[in-house]
């Protein structure tokens, strides 16, 4: 068992009720942290937050807009006002839009790079603060298998290029301040078993498992057990890092 006890963790996106972000926040409130839920879904928040608490976590939930700063500021002086502390941030937020690039807006470009890479940076930068003061920190990014092979699986070309935009990010942030006792890794899943992925028409799911040696989607548990390993005081030695958890369908 990985040690929690007494970190505050913030995990956005994980409002979702059916989305990678409420298991990771419900993995990490297994492991003894203080989980906070962080998601625009105000009643996603609340929904997470009494599942954690029923299953025996301790939460806190906050409203918020990842793409704005004002709001993104809120978020950890709320945190910093009530705990004193933030250990863990899981930059998990995301959103997708299945559409080719010649039919692809202006418009759709900033959308996704807005919550993917633009609000990723925003809480990335807010949260380094207090971790700088404490020494210690630990951050992990949501990338994906398409930011990596250039889609294949969900999403347009701007989804696959956030999602690489966030690999570069995170590296270059760690080369910056992991000399401070944070580490900056990211985690690249492939084919998911969400509700994006049941709702595929039995032709496409099939083509898209044939390209997964394993066989199978993967589940949100295997995502977020990689996750909670990497934001762990045993992950100490690993930064700049890119996690794939694929089942194979991409291999570096």
């Amino acid at each position: 068992m990985l040690d929690f006890n007494g970190q505050v963790v913030i995990v956005t996106g994980s409002g979702s009720p059916k989305g990678i972000g409420k298991t990771i926040a419900l993995t990490f409130a297994g492991q003894g942290a203080t989980v906070v839920v962080a998601d625009m879904n105000s009643e996603g928040v609340k929904g997470s937050v009494a599942d954690i608490e029923a299953a025996g976590g301790k939460a806190f939930g906050i409203t918020v807009d990842i793409t704005s700063p004002e709001s993104v500021q809120s978020m950890v002086d709320t945190v910093m006002d009530r705990f004193g502390r933030i250990d863990v941030l899981v930059n998990n937020a995301g959103i997708s839009q299945k559409v080719t690039v010649e039919d692809m807006t202006l418009e759709d470009m900033k959308r996704i790079f807005n919550v993917n890479m633009f609000g990723l940076f925003l809480c990335t930068q807010a949260c380094m603060k207090p971790m700088r003061a404490a020494k210690y920190g630990r951050i992990v990014n949501l990338s994906s298998v398409s930011g990596k092979r250039g889609g294949g699986v969900f999403g347009g070309a701007h989804y696959s290029a956030s999602k690489a935009a966030v690999l570069a990010f995170s590296k270059n942030l760690s080369r910056e301040i992991s000399a401070e006792g944070i580490t900056i890794n990211s985690v690249c899943p492939g084919l998911i078993n969400t509700e994006i992925w049941k709702s595929l028409p039995q032709e496409a799911a099939d083509k898209i498992i044939s390209d997964i040696p394993m066989g199978r989607p993967g589940e949100t548990q295997e995502v977020a057990n990689a996750i909670v390993f990497l934001a762990s005081k045993e992950a100490s030695y690993i930064t700049g890092e890119e996690i794939d958890i694929n089942g194979g369908s991409h291999m570096d």
